[in-house]
């Protein structure tokens, strides 16, 4: 698996193109704006779009799914339908922050827990992860040991939960009993900033490391 991230909208959000090396097929994840950045992509490989991949519906995430899916007639899969309520609030909250068009969609298909997602022969794992937003999923690609995580965990932090149906405690479990169970050696992409591994967030991640479970 190979994948190129383009960081996008004024929250510098790691939208990433993935792709099947084999059958040049790609997906697109967490399309949240500036696609004029993001589609030449597709055009610089060689590859062929053949769906759009959401792990939640925060705007910054989610704003130009519609309209990318719109452009290129391909399917939306994810997130879990626990986001159902911040998509259909996409136009507020794209006014609210200046995004300028934010629509609403409904997903081609929610994802639940244990299901997969195939990118040509490419097969990534959902995982639902739940504590940033209710419906948040995390995308796994075994062979590849690389995680698309969303704004679950970050290098040296944790996603936020004051939002709308924001849970810590539930974020917490998410990260300790969905994602480290995954192993170590797991290279994350989040959300925001740069990558990292399970291993080294389970050992220094002031939020979630071993030593501050022990005793």
């Amino acid at each position: 698996m190979q994948i190129a991230v383009v960081p996008v909208t004024p929250f510098q959000q790691n939208c990433s193109v993935l792709w099947c090396e084999r059958t040049r097929q790609a997906a697109i994840v967490d399309p949240g704006g500036d696609l004029d950045r993001v589609l030449p992509v597709l055009e610089r490989e060689g590859l062929t779009l053949e769906r759009i991949l959401l792990t939640h519906g925060h705007l910054d995430h989610a704003a130009a799914t519609a309209e990318l899916a719109r452009r290129t007639g391909v399917p939306i899969e994810g997130p879990h339908e626990g986001d159902r309520f911040w998509i259909e609030q996409l136009p507020q909250q794209a006014q609210m922050f200046g995004f300028g068009v934010g629509e609403r969609f409904e997903p081609t298909r929610w994802l639940v827990d244990g299901d997969e997602v195939h990118v040509g022969e490419l097969v990534l794992a959902v995982r639902h992860c739940p504590g940033h937003t209710p419906g948040h999923v995390v995308f796994f690609h075994a062979p590849s040991q690389i995680a698309i995580v969303g704004d679950v965990l970050f290098a040296g932090s944790i996603g936020r939960t004051d939002f709308p149906g924001g849970n810590h405690a539930q974020l917490i479990a998410s990260i300790r009993e969905r994602l480290f169970p995954l192993g170590d050696e797991v290279t994350f992409l989040p959300g925001h900033g740069p990558t990292s591994t399970f291993g080294a967030e389970r050992r220094t991640n002031p939020f979630v490391a071993d030593e501050l479970f022990r005793g």
